[in-house]
Protein backbone atom coordinates (compact mmCIF):
# COMPACT_ATOMS: atom_id res chain seq x y z
CA UNK A 1 0.00 0.00 0.00
CA UNK A 2 1.01 3.15 -0.94
CA UNK A 3 1.68 6.28 1.39
CA UNK A 4 -1.37 8.62 2.38
CA UNK A 5 0.60 11.02 3.83
CA UNK A 6 4.10 11.68 3.11
CA UNK A 7 6.66 14.15 4.85
CA UNK A 8 10.05 14.40 3.79
CA UNK A 9 12.81 16.24 5.35
CA UNK A 10 10.89 19.06 6.75
CA UNK A 11 11.82 22.63 8.07
CA UNK A 12 10.66 25.11 9.95
CA UNK A 13 12.22 28.23 12.09
CA UNK A 14 10.22 30.37 13.01
CA UNK A 15 12.19 34.31 13.74
CA UNK A 16 11.47 36.99 16.86
CA UNK A 17 13.20 39.92 15.93
CA UNK A 18 16.97 38.51 15.81
CA UNK A 19 15.82 35.42 17.46
CA UNK A 20 16.04 32.49 15.41
CA UNK A 21 14.00 29.31 16.60
CA UNK A 22 14.21 25.66 15.09
CA UNK A 23 10.37 23.97 15.19
CA UNK A 24 11.11 21.44 13.29
CA UNK A 25 14.77 20.35 12.12
CA UNK A 26 14.24 17.92 8.76
CA UNK A 27 11.48 15.16 9.81
CA UNK A 28 10.39 12.97 7.51
CA UNK A 29 7.85 10.00 7.76
CA UNK A 30 4.99 8.61 6.16
CA UNK A 31 1.22 7.61 6.89
CA UNK A 32 -1.01 4.53 5.10
CA UNK A 33 -4.53 4.99 4.38
CA UNK A 34 -6.88 4.56 6.86
CA UNK A 35 -3.79 4.31 9.65
CA UNK A 36 -4.71 6.16 13.17
CA UNK A 37 -1.08 7.29 14.05
CA UNK A 38 -0.25 9.65 17.43
CA UNK A 39 2.49 12.22 17.81
CA UNK A 40 3.79 12.51 20.79
CA UNK A 41 6.20 14.87 22.90
CA UNK A 42 6.61 18.03 25.62
CA UNK A 43 5.71 20.99 24.77
CA UNK A 44 8.36 22.87 22.45
CA UNK A 45 8.92 19.33 20.55
CA UNK A 46 7.27 20.53 17.41
CA UNK A 47 4.27 18.98 17.20
CA UNK A 48 2.13 21.70 16.86
CA UNK A 49 3.86 23.26 14.20
CA UNK A 50 3.45 19.99 12.17
CA UNK A 51 0.12 19.68 12.64
CA UNK A 52 -0.23 23.07 11.36
CA UNK A 53 2.03 22.32 8.20
CA UNK A 54 -0.01 18.75 7.57
CA UNK A 55 -3.14 20.72 7.74
CA UNK A 56 -1.96 23.36 5.46
CA UNK A 57 -2.30 26.42 7.86
CA UNK A 58 1.42 27.55 7.51
CA UNK A 59 4.39 26.52 4.89
CA UNK A 60 7.40 24.53 5.77
CA UNK A 61 10.81 26.38 4.98
CA UNK A 62 12.18 23.45 3.11
CA UNK A 63 11.09 20.47 2.35
CA UNK A 64 7.59 18.59 0.97
CA UNK A 65 4.23 17.43 1.77
CA UNK A 66 2.00 15.56 -0.26
CA UNK A 67 -1.46 14.61 1.04
CA UNK A 68 -3.68 12.14 -0.84
CA UNK A 69 -1.58 13.38 -3.88
CA UNK A 70 -1.73 17.00 -2.97
CA UNK A 71 1.73 18.39 -2.87
CA UNK A 72 1.61 20.97 -0.42
CA UNK A 73 4.57 22.58 -2.68
CA UNK A 74 2.67 23.17 -5.76
CA UNK A 75 0.07 24.73 -4.53
CA UNK A 76 -0.74 28.53 -4.07
CA UNK A 77 -2.61 29.79 -0.87
CA UNK A 78 -6.18 29.91 -2.72
CA UNK A 79 -5.33 26.08 -3.78
CA UNK A 80 -4.49 24.95 -0.28
CA UNK A 81 -7.75 26.50 1.13
CA UNK A 82 -9.87 24.66 -1.30
CA UNK A 83 -7.96 21.41 -0.66
CA UNK A 84 -8.42 21.95 3.22
CA UNK A 85 -12.01 22.34 2.57
CA UNK A 86 -12.30 19.13 0.65
CA UNK A 87 -9.66 16.93 1.87
CA UNK A 88 -9.18 17.66 5.89
CA UNK A 89 -11.28 17.57 9.13
CA UNK A 90 -10.16 20.10 12.19
CA UNK A 91 -10.56 18.58 15.47
CA UNK A 92 -9.48 20.86 18.12
CA UNK A 93 -9.09 20.85 21.98
CA UNK A 94 -11.14 24.21 22.40
CA UNK A 95 -14.57 23.04 20.77
CA UNK A 96 -14.68 26.01 18.58
CA UNK A 97 -18.75 25.35 18.74
CA UNK A 98 -20.94 28.58 17.86
CA UNK A 99 -23.07 29.19 20.60
CA UNK A 100 -25.62 30.38 19.19
CA UNK A 101 -26.88 27.58 17.13
CA UNK A 102 -27.82 23.94 17.83
CA UNK A 103 -25.43 20.85 17.41
CA UNK A 104 -27.48 20.53 14.25
CA UNK A 105 -26.18 23.58 12.80
CA UNK A 106 -22.82 23.62 14.11
CA UNK A 107 -22.20 20.36 12.29
CA UNK A 108 -23.72 21.60 9.07
CA UNK A 109 -21.94 25.02 9.13
CA UNK A 110 -18.93 22.72 7.72
CA UNK A 111 -20.60 21.17 4.63
CA UNK A 112 -21.88 24.92 3.63
CA UNK A 113 -18.37 26.49 4.43
CA UNK A 114 -17.05 23.49 2.04
CA UNK A 115 -19.84 23.83 -0.56
CA UNK A 116 -21.44 20.53 0.33
CA UNK A 117 -24.85 21.97 2.33
CA UNK A 118 -27.03 19.48 0.41
CA UNK A 119 -24.93 16.71 1.43
CA UNK A 120 -25.97 13.09 1.84
CA UNK A 121 -28.18 13.28 4.99
CA UNK A 122 -27.90 9.15 5.17
CA UNK A 123 -24.37 10.06 6.12
CA UNK A 124 -25.33 12.99 8.70
CA UNK A 125 -27.46 10.82 10.63
CA UNK A 126 -24.89 7.38 10.78
CA UNK A 127 -22.15 9.98 11.83
CA UNK A 128 -24.30 11.45 14.35
CA UNK A 129 -25.73 8.27 15.79
CA UNK A 130 -21.99 6.65 15.85
CA UNK A 131 -21.15 9.46 17.90
CA UNK A 132 -23.89 9.60 20.17
CA UNK A 133 -25.21 13.15 19.47
CA UNK A 134 -28.50 12.29 17.51
CA UNK A 135 -30.88 12.98 20.56
CA UNK A 136 -28.83 16.06 20.87
CA UNK A 137 -29.10 17.48 17.87
CA UNK A 138 -31.53 20.43 18.60
CA UNK A 139 -29.05 21.73 22.16
CA UNK A 140 -27.15 24.71 22.18
CA UNK A 141 -23.28 24.11 23.21
CA UNK A 142 -24.13 25.57 26.66
CA UNK A 143 -26.41 22.59 27.10
CA UNK A 144 -24.20 20.09 26.02
CA UNK A 145 -21.45 18.52 28.73
CA UNK A 146 -18.07 18.55 27.33
CA UNK A 147 -17.89 14.91 26.21
CA UNK A 148 -21.16 15.61 24.01
CA UNK A 149 -19.47 18.81 22.75
CA UNK A 150 -16.17 17.28 21.64
CA UNK A 151 -18.10 14.72 19.78
CA UNK A 152 -20.10 17.28 17.94
CA UNK A 153 -16.97 19.05 16.77
CA UNK A 154 -15.69 15.69 15.94
CA UNK A 155 -18.95 15.29 14.09
CA UNK A 156 -18.55 18.53 12.20
CA UNK A 157 -14.84 17.29 11.19
CA UNK A 158 -15.68 14.00 9.67
CA UNK A 159 -19.18 15.10 7.91
CA UNK A 160 -17.35 16.26 4.60
CA UNK A 161 -15.99 12.61 4.17
CA UNK A 162 -12.36 14.19 4.76
CA UNK A 163 -9.41 12.12 3.73
CA UNK A 164 -7.72 13.15 6.36
CA UNK A 165 -8.66 13.76 10.21
CA UNK A 166 -5.98 16.23 12.22
CA UNK A 167 -6.90 16.18 16.14
CA UNK A 168 -4.89 18.69 18.28
CA UNK A 169 -5.31 17.75 21.58
CA UNK A 170 -8.83 16.63 21.36
CA UNK A 171 -8.94 15.42 25.13
CA UNK A 172 -7.19 18.18 26.69
CA UNK A 173 -10.39 20.13 28.49
CA UNK A 174 -11.91 16.66 29.09
CA UNK A 175 -12.09 14.50 32.06
CA UNK A 176 -10.73 11.17 32.19
CA UNK A 177 -14.33 9.06 31.84
CA UNK A 178 -14.93 11.78 29.05
CA UNK A 179 -11.71 11.31 26.92
CA UNK A 180 -11.86 7.89 27.28
CA UNK A 181 -15.34 8.31 25.64
CA UNK A 182 -14.05 10.67 22.92
CA UNK A 183 -10.98 8.61 22.24
CA UNK A 184 -13.19 5.20 21.89
CA UNK A 185 -15.37 6.83 18.97
CA UNK A 186 -12.70 8.17 17.34
CA UNK A 187 -10.96 5.23 17.07
CA UNK A 188 -14.30 3.23 16.10
CA UNK A 189 -15.10 6.24 13.64
CA UNK A 190 -11.22 5.61 11.93
CA UNK A 191 -11.78 1.72 12.02
CA UNK A 192 -15.13 1.99 11.08
CA UNK A 193 -15.35 4.63 8.66
CA UNK A 194 -11.87 3.96 7.68
CA UNK A 195 -10.93 7.33 8.27
CA UNK A 196 -6.75 8.12 8.43
CA UNK A 197 -6.07 9.60 11.80
CA UNK A 198 -3.07 11.64 13.14
CA UNK A 199 -3.52 12.83 16.58
CA UNK A 200 -1.44 15.44 18.37
CA UNK A 201 -1.22 14.58 21.86
CA UNK A 202 1.22 14.72 25.20
CA UNK A 203 -0.70 12.18 26.80
CA UNK A 204 0.23 8.65 26.53
CA UNK A 205 -2.98 7.23 27.30
CA UNK A 206 -4.23 9.05 24.49
CA UNK A 207 -1.82 8.10 21.89
CA UNK A 208 -1.84 4.35 22.85
CA UNK A 209 -5.43 4.02 20.96
CA UNK A 210 -3.44 4.66 17.77
CA UNK A 211 -1.75 2.08 15.44
CA UNK A 212 1.60 3.59 15.33
CA UNK A 213 3.22 6.24 17.80
CA UNK A 214 5.37 9.35 16.36
CA UNK A 215 7.67 10.24 18.95
CA UNK A 216 9.11 14.39 18.96
CA UNK A 217 11.79 15.92 20.78
CA UNK A 218 13.74 19.07 20.11
CA UNK A 219 12.38 19.31 16.57
CA UNK A 220 13.14 16.06 15.40
CA UNK A 221 11.79 12.25 15.47
CA UNK A 222 13.45 10.11 17.99
CA UNK A 223 12.45 6.89 19.32
CA UNK A 224 10.89 5.98 22.33
CA UNK A 225 13.79 6.03 24.68
CA UNK A 226 14.74 9.06 23.98
CA UNK A 227 11.48 10.84 25.38
CA UNK A 228 11.94 11.81 28.64
CA UNK A 229 8.65 12.09 29.55
CA UNK A 230 7.33 8.43 27.37
CA UNK A 231 9.97 6.75 29.39
CA UNK A 232 8.02 7.72 32.96
CA UNK A 233 5.10 5.96 31.57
Amino acid sequence: MGLFIEAADLRKTYRIGKLEVPALCGISFGVEKGEFVSVVGPSGSGKSTLFYLLGGLTRADSGRIVVDGDDFAQLSDAERTRMRKRKIGFVFQKFNLLPTLDARSNIAIAQDIAGTKNGDPTYFNKITELLGVAKRLHHRPSELSGGEQQRVALARALINKPAIVLADEPTGNLDSKNSKIVLGMLRQTNRDLGQTVLMITHNPGAASYADRIIHMRDGQIVSPEEDPQWAIH
